[in-house]
């Protein structure tokens, strides 16, 4: 009877103790929600004021534990997509496969777990009030977390809170401080949010920081930035749906070449430029080149139509690289931009002991090289067109030397690895965000969507639906000018948070001063 009574008791006493643990895990799942395909921005707000308030007063032991929790239920929804492509289309057995996603999604929650661990040991070490903490401490501090994830180990920015805000009215931020930027400026929000709960709504400092982000957001978003530059130009981005598990067999590759050609062929004339997806061919650009792609370059020119496609080239050295290629009629040179930000264990395997773990790390082709990091526009159509491949347009910082130099965009990508997941839909937003950020419009070809036009603006002009072979007709109007994020980068971020933590040093000399 005594064990009875005792175990409600105990598992009672259990849930209470850790009920801030799972509220920091249910924070965590909610923040993917804000991203598409769901859409619900707020949330990229609402979450990191919801871990503010679970880490502000707690322990740095605690905290630590809080914040992983976060990020665990954040990536572990956000990007379950990785389960896909390892099983899927990596042939790896579910139970790896699991625990490799697990691994990546734990390893990506160390990021706000070292946030909380730092914010609660700073406040523990300095005694840091705690309106200090909420809007100086707390924002600066997740923000130069989510920089550090954007860069380290060659970075992963995917779910950076910037990117949900091209969906809503404070896309502003994204082109007056790029996706730092505007994480730094939400997280003031959400600093903001948490102390007015808090205080009960009474603390005017934290309504009027709210309110000056907010507007910055919203005037931002009001102003143009960029104008129009030459005439626009009738484009065609051709889909083919190739299914991925087909898409490396070699007894396939004239099957997917005479796809792509019979498609564009239908286009001559009609479109100035016609792009393919991200390693389209397979086949490397060398041997298919004389006989097929020359021949196909003519017939476009003589029609008054220009080609880029994605395959793979290689070098007479034995180095190959996943490419954009603008191709030349005759014996012209054709013009190459070569994917400099190459993704790990895909592209290439960081460690290659880790090849006899499965063949999730012996995929097709997993030994490409990165292109030179500094690579000129794509001369194509009469335009200056600046060609990214697969993510690296979740980099924006990385891109704009080349994009100043530019009137569009255009982004190859494969997002046939994740099938019907978030991914594609998060990878289009990303994409717009950049399209937004830097007053570009792209131009997006997919191998199975979505593949999409977009304004400079950000929005979607006309979009595929997935697993469809398409063709995507449409045309874009070159822009030239610079958004201030586009002019200046990172730098006003770097600046902002720079006086952040100077007036958080300020405040603690204040406080030292008045205690002596």
């Amino acid at each position: 009877m005594m064990c009875r009574g005792m175990m409600p008791r105990f598992t009672e006493s259990l849930l209470r103790r850790h009920r801030a643990e799972g509220a920091a895990l249910g924070a965590g799942l909610l923040l993917p929600l804000g991203f598409a395909p769901f859409n619900a921005w707020p949330l990229v707000i609402l979450a990191p004021a919801l871990l503010f308030l679970l880490i502000h007063n707690t322990t740095p032991k605690r905290a630590l534990l809080r914040g992983w929790l976060f990020g665990l239920g954040s990536f572990g929804l956000g990007v379950s997509w990785v389960y896909v492509a390892i099983h899927d289309f990596g042939n790896t057995g579910a139970v790896l496969a699991a625990l490799l996603t697990f691994i990546f999604c734990a390893f990506l929650a160390l990021y706000p777990a070292l946030f909380a661990w730092l914010s609660a040991r700073l406040r523990q070490r300095f005694g840091i009030a705690l309106i200090a903490q909420l809007l100086l401490l707390l924002p600066l501090l997740w923000a130069l977390s989510e920089w550090l994830r954007g860069w380290l180990l060659s970075g992963f920015s995917w779910l950076n809170p910037g990117f949900a805000l091209v969906d809503s009215p404070l896309g502003g931020l994204l082109q007056l401080l790029g996706i730092y930027g505007a994480s730094l400026g939400l997280a003031l929000v959400s600093g903001a949010l948490a102390l007015l709960w808090l205080r009960r709504g009474r603390c005017p400092l934290a309504v009027a920081l709210m309110a000056l982000v907010l507007l910055a957001g919203w005037w931002g978003g009001t102003q143009e930035w960029v104008e129009a530059d030459a005439e626009v130009v009738s484009v065609s981005l051709i889909q083919g749906n190739v299914p991925q598990q087909q898409k490396w067999r070699p007894e396939q590759e004239q099957l997917r070449l005479d796809r792509y050609v019979q498609m564009s062929r239908e286009r001559f004339g009609r479109s100035r430029l016609i792009v393919w997806p991200e390693n389209a061919l397979t086949t490397f650009y060398g041997d298919v080149a004389p006989w097929v792609l020359r021949p196909l370059a003519e017939e476009a020119v003589e029609q008054g139509s220009e080609l880029v496609i994605g395959l793979p080239v290689r070098r007479e050295e034995g180095d190959y690289y996943t490419s954009m290629v603008q191709l030349a009629a005759g014996e012209g040179a054709a013009s190459f931009y070569h994917k400099r930000h190459l993704v790990p264990f895909g592209e290439f395997v960081p460690f290659a002991p880790l090849r006899a773990l499965g063949q999730i790390f012996n995929l097709p082709m997993s030994a490409f090289r990165p292109g030179a990091e500094s690579q000129p526009p794509l001369q194509v159509a009469g335009l200056r067109a600046s060609a990214t491949i697969c993510y690296e347009d979740a980099f924006p910082d990385e891109l704009l030397a080349s994009i100043r130099g530019s009137q569009l965009l255009i982004n190859g990508s494969n997002n046939a690895w994740y099938g019907d997941s978030l991914a594609p839909h998060q990878h289009l937003q990303i994409a717009r965000s950049l399209a937004l950020a830097v007053g570009r419009p792209m131009l997006r070809a997919t191998g199975n969507g979505i593949s999409a036009i977009i304004d400079h603006r950000g929005r979607v002009l006309i979009a595929s639906a997935q697993f469809k072979q398409a063709i995507v007709d449409g045309a874009v109007q070159p822009m030239r000018g610079f958004t201030p994020f586009l002019r200046w980068g990172n730098l006003p971020f770097l600046l902002l948070s720079a006086v952040m933590a100077l007036v958080l040093f300020g405040v603690l000399a204040v406080a030292r001063t008045s205690d002596a």
